[in-house]
């Protein structure tokens, strides 16, 4: 049997978008060299050559020109800053390689290096900015516009309809849904999306009189019969087809699509901390970790004397937790109980627990016990945010009770969570309380952005103030 692959192909807007990518870092050299007084010379100019194909090897791990289709502008405009923040880097070290910065220095001056790292990020957003803009002025007048037709009155079409209509720049207008089944098979027709304009034959209809130019196919992958039927009949016209699998009858997780040697292939459960993504969530640890810590640390040596004087034991309480992948970790704690549980059956912590040390209540409550995991966020074991890492035995008690629990762990557990500013905080006593965290763990991986995370930070400190559930 002959094999089939499904081809990605490389659109004319993203040609464009490299040659506007590339242009903005030139046009950045000359415009801090005139800033500064400076000249550009070839030295000069070879960085600027250099400084491009850093810029798209750089692209090929951030996913810079993948489709930004139904993304709002200013993402692209930041991924596309990140990504000359993740070349300069590349080209320093090409420059102490090959001794090149000191002639580009003695050409631009000091000033004139430094200005361009600023520029060049500035008129690459300018341009993908304008060009944007003139896209969606000159689609707003109705050029090089594209009827689109979605089969299917489903809760994906629906969904499909939406997303393009908050796309304008996108060129596609949704001329209608078409659907052979009967009024009363098909889903009730939301008000913010357009009618059902027709059955099949309609369709076809349309397609040959040029006002559909694509058509998406949004029928659950369950009705493979009806689809291939469907898909025999628009074999008779010139238009697009496109078939849009109804993935979110699973319970997916950070979904994205990769590619295996040509086959397509969707993941259901993922980590998100991807490329770019990634180097964003590690780069916000670190620095803020950093800073928390330098500003916690006159507390964290009170804090240890007063743990080594109220109570006999170790000031820090080291226990086994699942981290990333479910791979086990060291979780550092300033020790608040006058034990310290580390086995196959550890008890939560409950009000008035006769277990705590004279100031254990304190700490708890004041989260001033969770300081030293600072250390397990620069270690690079936790992330300031995050779902809240378990105890082991409380992680194989509820994993055979809650489905994907153990999904909470494709990311690294962190000091604060979404479930710990949503009031699921403290004793998880019942069944219902541990499925409300994991929701919200899971709702996390989802919608992971840095902004969330900073949200997330800022709502735990009045968290914390309130000392709700802590104890």
């Amino acid at each position: 049997m002959q094999a089939r692959r499904i081809h990605q192909h490389t659109s004319l807007l993203a040609v464009i978008l490299r040659f506007l990518d590339a242009a903005g870092i030139v046009v950045g050299l000359y415009l801090a060299a005139a800033l500064c007084g400076a000249n550009v010379g070839q030295a000069a100019a070879a960085a600027a050559a250099s400084a491009v194909v850093a810029f798209f090897l750089a692209a090929e791990v951030t996913g810079l020109y993948r489709s930004w289709h139904g993304v709002s502008g200013d993402r692209e405009l930041i991924c596309a800053a990140l990504n000359w923040a993740v070349a300069v880097p590349a080209l320093l070290m090409l420059g102490f390689a090959t001794d090149m910065l000191t002639p580009v220095v003695n050409e631009l001056t000091h000033s004139g290096a430094l200005a361009w790292l600023l520029t060049a990020p500035a008129t690459i957003a300018a341009s993908r900015a304008a060009l944007r803009l003139y896209q969606r002025r000159r689609r707003a007048r109705g050029h090089n516009v594209r009827g689109l037709a979605i089969v299917g009155c489903t809760e994906i079409g629906f969904q499909l309809a939406r997303n393009i209509d908050k796309a304008p720049w996108s060129g596609l207008r949704t001329v209608g849904f078409f659907d052979d089944r009967p009024a009363e098979r098909r889903a009730a027709m939301p008000a913010d999306v357009a009618s059902c304009v027709g059955n099949i034959d309609e369709l076809l209809r349309q397609a040959a009189d040029g006002r559909v130019h694509m058509i998406y196919i949004t029928l659950p992958l369950r009705a493979e019969n009806r689809i291939k039927s469907v898909l025999s009949r628009l074999a008779d016209t010139t238009a697009s087809v496109y078939l849009v699998p109804d993935f979110y009858v699973y319970e997916l997780l950070h979904s994205r699509w990769i590619n295996v040697g040509g086959l397509p292939a969707v993941s259901i459960f993922e980590n998100p901390f991807y490329g770019v993504d990634g180097m964003v969530k590690r780069l916000l640890d670190v620095t803020v970790g950093s800073l928390l810590l330098l500003a916690a640390s006159v507390p964290m040596a009170l804090v240890a004397l007063a743990v080594k004087l109220t109570s006999r034991g170790p000031v820090f309480f080291k226990q086994k937790r699942y981290g990333l992948d479910g791979r086990p970790i060291d979780v550092w704690k300033f020790r608040s109980m006058k034990v310290c549980e580390n086995g196959a059956e550890v008890k939560q912590a409950v009000k008035n627990d006769s277990r705590l040390t004279p100031i254990g209540g304190f700490l708890r409550k004041t989260s001033l016990d969770e300081l030293p995991q600072l250390f397990n966020v620069l270690e690079g074991t936790m992330s300031l945010v995050g779902p809240r890492p378990h105890a082991n035995a409380h992680n194989e008690h509820f994993r055979k009770q809650i489905q994907g629990y153990m999904l909470r762990h494709k990311v690294k557990p962190g000091i604060t969570g979404l479930a710990q500013v949503s009031g699921w905080r403290g004793e998880t006593d019942t069944l219902e309380k541990m499925e409300k965290r994991v929701e919200c763990d899971h709702q996390y991986i989802r919608d992971w952005s840095p902004w969330l995370d900073l949200k997330i930070l800022f709502r735990t400190v009045f968290t914390v103030l309130s000392k709700q559930n802590a104890y």
